[in-house]
């Protein structure tokens, strides 16, 4: 077969593998996480953009640039895995353990196990400042911030990193010859790759086509068929470019010795506006390179040096920023505008009229009647997928203590709530009584009418586990 031929074969085998990863993954929840900037003055209540993101779209994870404690608090008890970012200045202060125990006690303890705070993140793209503080602070910080979390037994659930751009490589092209700038290599990386083993913590990064297209490259970089660019050192051939990006990163990290870390990506995104003289930027574009994107991270084909890989993955960003400097495209990277409607549809949102999911529930809201649980005929057929049952908002603490003695009367296993249990803290009646109430509905099969318990119980898709609870 002559070799351009067998290239754009290549290229077709992948795109079909991508489109059956698509039908694969289709209505799968959780396959996604976004970036949640906030340097805008237009964007929705946070509160509103939790209930959104949980009743509405598939959405699972966000990161945050900051640790905002309204964010934070509007994340309770959604499930959606939180990650936040200590910013660079603060990076050599976090040196000292006194500071990064205090930390951890207003940005953290304050916020966990209600918040699902999953990672922190020391700083961001920090290499790319050259400022040489906070370059030679970094690993110490990360470190010394690790021991704090140890000290407050957060560790197994709270990862450590940092993410970079991929100015931290000197090579990238082709990708089997990645590695990282001299200097850096031996005096941030080696160390940075040693922490994060130690501590079964990923490595992340900020891989943008976008950045890296000409008019040449753009079905390249939009995961588009395409003729493919072989690397001559190892035969593989690139059907897009994200495998081109990540895979220099990895032969970076094997010249180190740490090719077994895994690698997330922390942002990666396409803008829907852009100045007029720019090819290749559109709605369309961004909706085929993010739904493209989707499709590619979670089809577990992998790259070509890293195959039969997922890659954990960050979109950026969730909203258009309208008050990013920079030029047009700045203020265009948002999957949503400000009132919530999508800039374009890449199957992230929910189908409508599902089951209403509590909206940051609290321990202490006001009445509503429960009892034992009562509602359509038992012929009803068992509901479609993974559900749980959690107590609505707006029912008092009496009607729950209610629902907790009906499940527990029936001699079902309440151990996990009771003290000394996995699931006793926190000590609430709101959080004993999502346990019990969620254990019947599992327990009596799964049928919509085991979760109303005289209308004070709502079905949800997400996960309401923590630690060591397990719902």
């Amino acid at each position: 077969m002559d070799n351009s031929i067998a290239i754009i074969f290549a290229s077709m085998v992948s795109q079909i593998l991508l489109l059956l990863a698509s039908t694969l993954f289709q209505g799968v929840q959780g396959t996604i996480g976004v970036n949640y900037g906030t340097v805008a003055n237009d964007l929705p209540p946070s509160p509103q953009v939790a209930h959104f993101l949980v009743e509405s779209t598939i959405i699972d994870r966000i990161r945050l640039f900051d640790s905002n404690p309204e964010i934070l608090q509007a994340f309770a008890h959604t499930g959606i895995e939180v990650t936040i970012t200590v910013p660079n200045d603060q990076i050599p202060h976090l040196t000292k353990l006194s500071f990064a125990e205090q930390w951890v006690k207003t940005n953290v303890q304050a916020y966990t196990p209600a918040t699902n705070i999953v990672r922190i993140l020391v700083g961001n793209e920090v290499l790319s400042t050259a400022n040489k503080l906070f370059i030679a602070s970094l690993v110490p910080a990360m470190q010394t911030l690790h021991t704090a979390l140890v000290a407050a037994s957060l560790d197994p659930k709270i990862k450590v990193s940092t993410p970079h751009s991929l100015g931290i490589l000197s090579s990238s092209s082709p990708p089997s010859t990645g590695k990282f700038r001299q200097g850096y290599d031996t005096h941030v990386f080696k160390p940075l790759f040693s922490f994060l083993r130690s501590t079964n913590a990923p490595f992340l990064v900020n891989p943008y086509p976008y950045f890296g297209y000409s008019d040449d490259t753009l079905d390249y970089a939009l995961f588009r068929p395409n003729p493919g660019v072989l690397d001559e050192n190892t035969k593989l051939t690139y059907t897009n470019m994200l495998d081109a990006q990540l895979d220099a990163v990895f032969s970076a990290m094997k010249l180190l010795g740490f090719e077994d870390l895994d690698i997330v990506i922390a942002e990666t995104g396409w803008p829907s506006e852009a100045d007029s003289a720019q090819v290749g930027v559109s709605p369309e574009n961004a909706a085929e390179y993010n739904g493209n994107l989707m499709r590619h991270v979670n089809s577990g084909v992998g790259t070509p040096l890293m195959p039969n890989r997922t890659f954990e993955t960050f979109i950026f960003a969730l909203f258009n920023e309208n008050l990013k400097p920079g030029p047009i495209s700045e203020r265009n990277f948002g999957l949503f505008r400000p009132d919530m409607t999508p800039v374009y549809d890449i199957g992230i949102m929910r189908p409508t009229g599902r089951s209403s999911v509590p909206m940051n529930p609290s321990p202490y809201e006001s009445p509503g009647p429960a009892v034992s649980p009562i509602g359509p005929s038992p012929t009803s057929q068992p509901v479609d997928g993974k559900r749980w049952c959690l107590p609505k908002s707006g029912v008092d603490q009496d009607a729950l203590q209610r629902n907790i003695d009906y499940v527990c009367g029936l001699g079902l296993d309440c151990g996990p709530i009771q003290e000394g249990g996995m699931c006793f803290d926190p000590n609430t009646v709101r959080a004993h009584a999502a346990y019990a109430m969620n254990m019947y509905y599992q327990v009596m099969g799964s049928y919509e009418y085991d979760c109303d318990f005289e209308h004070s119980g709502a079905l949800t898709y997400v996960d309401p586990s923590y630690g060591r609870c397990k719902y």
